[in-house]
Formats: structure tokens, C-alpha cells, sequence
């Protein structure tokens, strides 16, 4: 019989010992801000991806600008305006954005596994334009870097850079389950993948490292 999707994600989790706390944290226990898990997922991805290009004979270039945003107040990227409720790489301008009133939200109520799921997404973006990938529909660039964020968090796990705590399962669970799009439409150029098929992507990074990510 096969095993329900969350299971199967649930399972590869548990066996990495989950996420999502800044290892140096131990020593003195207190509670992250936003603010701390943002800077942490921007710093640690970006950490992650260096070592990654140089493992690869290649140099990382990093991210120009790392821009919080709220609203519609946020920067365009070429002629394409910043939108409410959303985070995106630009690659016209090597930076990201992300509206902070939004990913705020997300962290008070499904816990901090967003901003560990959210900003590791658009690094995955940021190293797509960088190994110039290429793509033919929108929903395979989205679900690799679905797959790129389960690698990036699975590695610093594994590295203890990252701990876990009681619920990060179960909140990653949340959140990619949230992102999902109502239904499969592989030809919709804002195509993200359904709530399973992102599950299943960031499972196999997660479960593989960002090699098995295609």
C-alpha cells in the first residue's frame, strides 16, 4: 500500500530530525523575533549555496538586495509592479523582495517554518538564473525550487546548524500544503503545483539533496 504523501514527508522529516533553530541558540534559550528567523534563513541560505558553487568549480554571486516591502509599496522589477501577499527573486536586478506584513503573518500563525520554507524558495530562484536553467513551463521552475528549499534546510540539519523543536514537522507540512494551488494546470504561466506536488518536491530535496533536484 502506499503511504499518504504527508506520511512519506512527514517520515523523511522526522528521519533528518527536523528544523528549524539556529544551533548557536542552545546555549542560551529564548525565543526568536521574525526578524531573527529572516535574517537567519537569508544568511544560512545563502551560506549554503556558496559552498554548493564552489563544490561545483563555481563562484555564487550573491543576492544585490534582500528587500522588505508592504503592500503594493514594494520594488518593481523591470516593468512588473511588487504585489500584496507575495515574495519573489528578481532577476533583472539580482535581489528579493518579500512583503513583510504578509511573511509576518504567516510566521504568527503556522509558525516559523514559513520564513524557513518562504525565503529558501527564492534562493532557489536566485541559483536557477545563475545556472541558467532553463524551463518550459512555469510549474517546473516553481517545483524545483520547492525541491532546492527541502535540500538547503535538509543540509543544514544534517550540518546542525540548524535544530529542531516540537511542531516543525508538522508546520512545514502547513505551510506547503497552504501554497498549493486549488488544482493542476501545468500550462498556467503562474502555475505553482498543487499542494501535493510541492509537498512531494520539497520532500525529494529534502530526501536527496538539492542534486536530485533536476
Amino acid at each position: 500500500m502506499t503511504r499518504p504523501l504527508a506520511l512519506v514527508l512527514l517520515l523523511a522529516l522526522l528521519a533528518a530530525c527536523g528544523v528549524v533553530r539556529p544551533r548557536s541558540m542552545e546555549a542560551a534559550p529564548q525565543e526568536d523575533t521574525f526578524e531573527d528567523d529572516v535574517t537567519s534563513a537569508r544568511v544560512l541560505s545563502e551560506e549554503f549555496w556558496k559552498q554548493q558553487f564552489v563544490a561545483l568549480g563555481r563562484t555564487y554571486r550573491p543576492v544585490q538586495d534582500f528587500v522588505a516591502y508592504e503592500g503594493e509599496n514594494g520594488p518593481m522589477c523591470g516593468d512588473q509592479p511588487s504585489v500584496p501577499n507575495n515574495a519573489f527573486y528578481c532577476p533583472l536586478g539580482h535581489f528579493i523582495a518579500y512583503d513583510a506584513q504578509w511573511m509576518r503573518g504567516l510566521w504568527e500563525e503556522m509558525g516559523d517554518g514559513s520564513v524557513y520554507l518562504i525565503i529558501p524558495h527564492e534562493f532557489g530562484h536566485a541559483v536557477q538564473a545563475q545556472l541558467e536553467t532553463q524551463f518550459q513551463l512555469n510549474v517546473q521552475q516553481e517545483l524545483q525550487a520547492d525541491c532546492y528549499a527541502g535540500g538547503t534546510l535538509a543540509a543544514l540539519v544534517k550540518s546542525g546548524t540548524l535544530r529542531a523543536e516540537p511542531g516543525d514537522e508538522e508546520e512545514l507540512l502547513l505551510n506547503l500544503a497552504a501554497a498549493g494551488d486549488p488544482t493542476e494546470d501545468w500550462f498556467n504561466p503562474q502555475a505553482h503545483g498543487t499542494a501535493e506536488q510541492r509537498q512531494a518536491s520539497f520532500a525529494a530535496g529534502y530526501r536527496d539533496g538539492v542534486g536530485g533536484c533536476g
